[in-house]
């Protein structure tokens, strides 16, 4: 398990003042990284007591007094830890002269409101993404970042290229790049589809490019880097570009074997591994409950008694038709003379005036033969009345053939 830095043993006791170095006590309450806070005391920002600082090495019991850019600074609040999954494209800095986004960009919709300033521990480059802790305690960083304290931090690669399970042992006794000495790397051959493989790296001192450059010192391209792990703390499920505040008793035990501040007796049990959850989603609103108003439909009609029952109107079949008014068209004819009505009627047909019982062109026909038998004349009959077809027993008998 990672332990605090050992302490330089030629220092004599006596010769330390009781109290911290400024920048340590500033960036413990959040104010900046200590590299800044330096930065910030070289122009002359900070002061103690209306007095400007002109050097970082002022060793203070407290915070009393001091002041960055004229505002007091207040106590240094409870150390917070937070994971945040780092999506590719961002800058793992305040701000970026270039002008590109940054990883607070992301934070400003990914942390609920009322988080305090928040500083990363450790760095992703622009193309690495996965787990990055942040916390509210500038010490807290520093001792996490230190190769010193070995701290672990996993990684999984996709490279192109080929390399052998035996390569990646070696590089459990180190191996020294351009000058550069890394220390023991736990690396193993996940899988290989092809020349792309993934391989799971486990370091502990963090140095710049660390993983990238033992990689490419094997002869592999890497073209994708997610790191997993740091500590013990796992990224889990944890959506990309989410973050969520680390809680309970493993992360307490962490923290105190970091700063060294004792936990409460009887407390937290030690685990090697924290896997972190995604956020819990907020519940969603209930409904409101349906308006018990008057219903907009009309009310049924009411069941009178026979007795309470209004009488009806008696209503008298076929007595009150004549007083009726006449409805239009059907009386027109009676009421009124017909337009043209004086006119003379139309002509028959040609040949409608022919006698039923004249032959044409001196041959009878089925049609106009004459009827035979007693009845009345065919003047006589009315004109509406037709003709019976034809059948077996009254068929006339054909004329003799010319």
């Amino acid at each position: 398990m990672p332990t605090q830095p050992p302490r330089s043993s030629d220092r004599p006791e006596g010769d330390r003042p009781e109290g911290h170095r400024i920048a340590k006590l500033l960036a413990r309450a959040g104010v900046a990284s200590r590299r800044e806070i330096e930065r910030m005391i070289a122009e002359g920002r900070v002061a103690v007591n209306g007095t400007v600082l002109d050097t970082p090495a002022t060793i203070l019991a407290s915070l009393k007094g001091v002041t960055v850019d004229g505002n007091p600074v207040a106590a240094a609040e409870a150390t917070r830890l937070f994971a945040f999954h780092k999506p590719t494209g961002l800058i793992t800095a305040e701000r970026d002269l270039a002008g590109r986004p940054t990883i607070y960009t992301a934070l400003r919709n990914a942390l609920p409101a009322g988080t305090p300033r928040l500083i990363p521990v450790g760095r992703l480059d622009l193309n690495t993404e996965g787990l990055l802790l942040l916390t509210n305690d500038g010490g807290l960083k520093r001792v996490m970042e230190l190769p010193a304290t070995k701290v672990p931090r996993t990684y999984r690669a996709r490279a192109f290229g080929v390399v052998t399970q035996g390569q990646l042992e070696d590089l459990m006794d180190g191996v020294e790049i351009d000058g550069v000495r890394y220390g023991s790397i736990n690396a193993n051959l996940e899988r290989s589809s092809g020349r792309n493989l993934w391989i799971e790296m486990t370091i502990t001192e963090g140095k710049n490019r660390e993983v990238r450059r033992v990689l490419e010192y094997l002869g592999l391209q890497v073209n994708r880097l997610i790191r997993t792990g740091y500590g013990p703390f796992n990224i889990g499920n944890l959506p990309r570009g989410q973050a969520v505040e680390l809680t309970g008793k493993p992360v307490a035990r962490f923290l105190s074997e970091m700063t060294g501040t004792p936990i409460p007796r009887g407390g937290e049990k030690k685990a090697d591994k924290v896997v972190i959850a995604a956020p819990a989603k907020a519940p969603r609103p209930q409904r409101p409950a349906p308006h018990k108003g008057p219903s907009a439909r009309p009310a049924p009609r009411k069941d009178y008694d026979d007795a309470a029952r209004p009488p009806r109107s008696p209503v008298r079949k076929g007595a009150d038709r004549a007083a009726s008014p006449p409805r239009k068209g059907p009386d027109r004819a009676a009421n009124a003379p017909n337009k043209g009505s004086d006119r003379a009627a139309p002509a028959p047909r040609k040949g409608a005036d022919r006698s039923a019982t004249a032959p044409r062109n001196g041959n009878e026909t089925l049609t106009n033969a004459p009827r035979r038998g007693p009845g009345p004349p065919s003047s006589a009959r009315s004109p509406s009345r037709k003709r019976p077809a034809p059948t077996r027993g009254n068929t006339p008998q054909r004329g003799p053939r010319k």
